[in-house]
């Protein structure tokens, strides 16, 4: 395995301690995000603005404008790729009639997602893993569907990230199934992320993480008067809620007690898709920003937020809101409209490359580890920590991950070929959690333990 130093100190047991630990990358995931290119991010991008606008209500019957012909492009590629998949990948576009609301759709209109899925090799793993980007444009009336909406960055950028992702990723074998999702309609309110959230739900998708691209290949290069400028294409943030809505009701309480509510889903992977993504991805630095989006805005993970799935949203640091939402015009010397010149595609192959290393390292990972615990029962100054094997996947052991209770990130991890491990810590001073590890050092998503009270 390539290796590299980590900077922080790491303790690997707490009977065996080093100054430094090595940090190893699969080889395989390396060649993954290596393949990402810069020019097949600018011509995936070019093929999208192409299509004159992409509004979610434009016209249907053209093959060179609107939005059913950019799906139908998109649907090509896939089908493109899946030909170097072994026949694991299939594509399709999920259509379906989306019905006036008297809002963001005035008539009747057939809209779909396109979807390529990367079947996993496991046929005892069902785990589920989605990144998705939304292929609809605008300019700054939402129901204008006339006037050219280039998209380049919104969304052209998180679309074009999950093209290329299937581009690379399609070759390469995987347990755990990978889908790729360029949905429709987030601009007239999150439609096409609302149905496919709700298909996980219906066919009962073990859906364990869903990556949301949402603005992913600018640097802020021009800025409005008044404004700093800033151009930074070292960071991108990444959004996750912390206390779900589904859990208030009945999980609260529990919640309250033990000090949980900065250990939800979503707040757990982004957890991982900084660390994960900041191994693989030089002079890259992943933001966590602890609120599930931005003010005014809303974006395509909420849909599977609210229906109790891991979901984060992925967007470039510094946004420019010249190149968002606005008709294509120049005033007082400022151009506006969202042009693709107007982007750094070397920070979007950046962001494509987090993607990949997360997703790649998921599906390699065994499942989580089942029925984690801490024991509670006796007041100590240590902390007793047990758990089963998961359903599938060929484990060569656990992490036990540790963080001090104020702190944002895992501290220190602890390795372990067995079932339980107890740690000269107290259990009150920190936060725990265990991660199943693959023969080839992939971890799977973090579990916080529940209190074992009897």
């Amino acid at each position: 395995m390539q290796k590299r130093l980590l900077l922080s100190c790491l303790l690997a047991t707490p009977f065996c301690l080093s100054a430094q630990t090595i940090v190893n990358r699969d080889p395989q995931i390396s060649q993954i995000v290596s393949e990402l290119s810069v020019d097949s991010l600018r011509a995936h991008i070019d093929g999208l603005v192409s299509f004159g606008t992409r509004h979610t209500l434009s016209a249907s019957t053209d093959n060179k404008r609107g939005l059913p012909a950019s799906r139908r492009w998109v649907l090509g590629k896939f089908n493109q790729y899946a030909k170097q998949s072994g026949g694991r990948m299939t594509a399709t576009i999920d259509a379906w009639t989306l019905k006036a609301d008297g809002r963001r759709v005035d008539k009747d209109y057939e809209i779909g997602n396109v979807i390529a899925t990367l079947k996993g090799t496991d046929p005892n793993d069902d785990r589920v893993f989605i990144v998705q980007g939304h292929i609809d444009s605008r300019v700054t009336n939402v129901m204008n569907r006339e006037s050219n909406a280039p998209g380049a960055n919104d969304d052209g950028s998180g679309t074009a990230a999950v093209i290329e992702l299937c581009r690379v990723m399609s070759k390469h074998p995987f347990p755990a199934t990978i889908v790729f999702a360029v949905v429709s309609g987030e601009e007239q309110g999150l439609l096409g992320a609302e149905h496919l959230a709700e298909r996980a739900v219906q066919e009962k998708w073990n859906l364990e993480a869903l990556l949301n691209n949402d603005i992913v290949g600018s640097n802020n290069k021009s800025v409005s008067p008044g404004e700093d400028k800033v151009i930074d294409n070292t960071r991108v943030r990444v959004f996750s809620e912390g206390l779900p809505a589904y859990q208030t009701a009945d999980k609260a309480a529990n919640i309250r007690q033990y000090g949980t509510e900065n250990d939800g889903k979503a707040r757990t992977l982004a957890r991982y898709l900084k660390e994960v993504g900041e191994r693989y991805v030089d002079n890259l630095e992943v933001v966590m920003v602890y609120r599930n989006d931005r003010y005014l805005r809303g974006g395509d993970h909420t849909p599977f937020v609210q229906r109790g799935f891991a979901a984060v949203r992925i967007t470039e640091m510094n946004e420019n809101y010249e190149h968002q939402h606005q008709d294509l015009r120049t005033e007082n010397g400022i151009e506006y409209g969202d042009y693709a010149k107007f982007m750094d595609f070397d920070y979007l192959r950046k962001n494509t490359g987090i993607n990949a290393a997360a997703l790649a390292n998921l599906a390699k990972a065994p499942m989580v580890p089942q029925n984690v615990t801490v024991d509670v029962r006796n007041l100590t100054n240590s902390t007793a920590l047990y758990w089963q094997a998961p359903k599938t996947g060929k484990v060569k052991g656990y992490y036990v991950l540790m963080r001090e209770t104020h702190w944002p990130f895992w501290q220190k991890k602890f390795f372990t070929t067995k079932l339980g491990m107890t740690l000269q810590y107290s259990k009150d001073n920190y936060y725990f959690a265990v991660q199943s590890v693959s023969e080839d050092g992939n971890e799977s998503l973090p579990v916080i333990p529940v209190p074992n009270l009897r």
